[in-house]
């Protein structure tokens, strides 16, 4: 929890604080920009909520906060009402989980609730709350794994709802050979009607996104909206593996048709397919202008 004590001074006066064991995952400012911001390279609040819509989505980012860094001076009263707001709906059947994990540095992650079986996407953490409403939604039959960051408490899930998880075999380590599925190669792979996961090696070597409904593409830490470049971009400071195999990943990619652009890591983008398609291209010419190539580690 976070300690009143340990308050960054960049808070404005009131109720709500950030404390400055903040990892700055952005989380919170993307989650509620109204009330945090970036401020001395880590959370802080700019603007105390004023009203009932501002305190929920205030309390919503204190509860994703994966290293419990969002306080208030006066114990919420209303917390357990905000627990059940969780998971938080985005378009359709899709919704954000909140409660990051420091596992992830802070990894989005995500529900799409199906009547043939939900997939959680990427590892929240393991919190009974969420867990309950989880189950009230019908549980999880697989737990797509982009990539080998953000697999924070996968153990725990698959134990619980006894789901199938599903990263490629080019992330499993020897403490993950009990992954039920292993994607091999790269070819795309048809999971069930309109879902696609599709390999993109770069970021990490066995890196993946998955498609659903040609709408929605969970793109994991390869391709996320900048609030700085007001464009979508990968990562070059970021990049594990190989940047001239992400822009090869990323020009593969720009043939698919999509409208919601949900990340990991970075900031969630909604446009129609013909600007998404013209933010993607701008996106190749971005990547092309780093000439050095990351560097590879295992």
């Amino acid at each position: 929890m976070a300690h009143f004590n340990q308050r960054r001074p960049q808070n404005v006066n009131g109720d709500f604080y950030v404390d400055t064991t903040c990892i700055d995952c952005d989380t919170c400012c993307w989650m509620t920009p109204e009330v945090f911001s970036r401020i001395g390279g880590q959370s802080a609040v700019h603007h105390q909520p004023t009203n009932q819509t501002e305190r929920l989505s205030a309390l919503q980012a204190l509860l994703s906060c994966p290293t419990s860094s969002i306080g208030t001076v006066q114990t919420p009263k209303d917390i357990k009402s905000v627990q059940q707001t969780f998971p938080i709906f985005i378009d359709e059947n899709v919704y954000h989980c909140g409660y990051h994990s420091e596992k992830s540095f802070g990894g989005t992650s995500y529900l799409v609730q199906l009547p043939e079986g939900n997939i959680l996407v990427d590892s929240p953490r393991f919190t009974p709350s969420l867990v309950k409403r989880l189950e009230e939604m019908g549980g999880i039959s697989y737990m797509f794994l982009s990539h080998k960051d953000n697999i924070a408490e996968h153990q725990k899930f698959a134990e619980h709802f006894h789901c199938q998880r599903i990263l490629h075999i080019d992330d499993i380590s020897t403490d993950r050979r009990n992954i039920e599925i292993q994607l091999t190669g790269s070819e795309p792979f048809p999971l069930r009607a309109n879902l696609l996961i599709i390999p993109v090696p770069g970021h990490t070597k066995g890196h993946t996104v998955l498609l659903y409904k040609n709408k929605f593409i969970f793109t994991g830490d390869h391709l996320a909206w900048s609030e700085d470049l007001h464009h979508l971009a990968a990562f070059h400071d970021f990049c594990w593996y190989s940047w001239s195999e992400q822009i090869k990943s990323m020009r593969k990619l720009a043939n698919y048709s999509f409208e919601w652009v949900l990340p990991s890591h970075g900031r969630r983008f909604h446009a129609d397919a013909e600007t998404m398609q013209q933010h993607m291209y701008r996106c190749l010419d971005f990547m092309g202008t780093f000439n050095a190539e990351a560097p590879a580690t295992s």
